[in-house]
């Protein structure tokens, strides 16, 4: 998107201050978009600097009020929101058996309520504005889940994702509103620091980890594919095809 020939778009995206939502926030920014970033601490950020085209909003996004102030701030400073990037999420790798009451409402907050409330806040926003996108990041495991991996939580929330998206793009299409859901396979950000990436390719029949980089391609690519709309676009090297031998 070419901000010399078009009008800036305003965008909003969670989860922002490392991995793939800092990754995607610079991504925009550099593509000419304006954008509201949000996590829990993000004005700390060491690699977000607040500007005329970059507000840093604080806040667990998992509460209403948070996303509230999140689509607020994007109104007041930009006057409009044209994508929301539902990127915050949080992994906990247990057995099953042994999730607390604790895990639980943690995973369920930021997972879910975590798209919920924001996005109901985006899409008022949207439909006065008769257009908008919104964009969810699932995971390709929450709909392949591997033999030894014990993500329960994640998968029983991140394969909420598609669904919803297909729901909203229907619920909405009348207002010019289109949802999709991107879902990476592993993915290379700090949270994999510490992990055996030799392993990690071998999740993928393309063996290599995924860039985020490859992530904001799709994203962009779904910016300028009207047409596109309750899809969700895998990337994990094949992976959700079958397996490889």
């Amino acid at each position: 998107m070419d901000a010399k020939t078009r009008e800036p778009r305003a965008a909003i995206v969670t989860g922002a201050s490392s991995g793939i939502g800092l990754g995607i926030t610079q991504a925009l920014l550099e593509h000419g978009y304006r954008v509201v970033a949000n996590s829990r601490t993000i004005s700390k950020s060491k690699d977000l600097k607040p500007s005329a085209d970059l507000i840093l909003v604080d806040g667990d996004i998992g509460k209403k009020e948070t996303a509230v102030k999140v689509v607020e701030w994007a109104v007041k400073q930009f006057g409009r929101v044209d994508l929301l990037v539902n990127n915050a999420g949080i992994y906990v790798p247990k057995p099953f058996t042994e999730y607390t009451p604790e895990d639980f409402e943690m995973v369920i907050g930021t997972n879910i309520a975590g798209y919920f409330f924001v996005t109901q806040q985006v899409v008022a926003q949207m439909r006065k504005q008769k257009s908008g996108h919104i964009v969810s990041i699932s995971a390709a495991v929450a709909e392949q889940p591997l033999a030894g991996a014990p993500i329960s939580l994640a998968v029983i929330t991140k394969s909420t994702m598609p669904a919803f998206s297909r729901e909203l793009a229907m619920e909405f299409v009348a207002d010019g509103i289109r949802a999709n859901t991107i879902s990476p396979g592993a993915v290379d950000t700090p949270m994999h620091a510490n992990d055996d990436h030799e392993a990690l390719k071998k999740l993928h029949p393309i063996q290599r980890v995924i860039q985020v980089s490859e992530l904001v391609d799709v994203l962009l690519y779904l910016e300028t594919a009207p047409m596109v709309n309750g899809e969700n676009i895998r990337i994990d090297g094949g992976a959700h095809a079958g397996a490889k031998c």
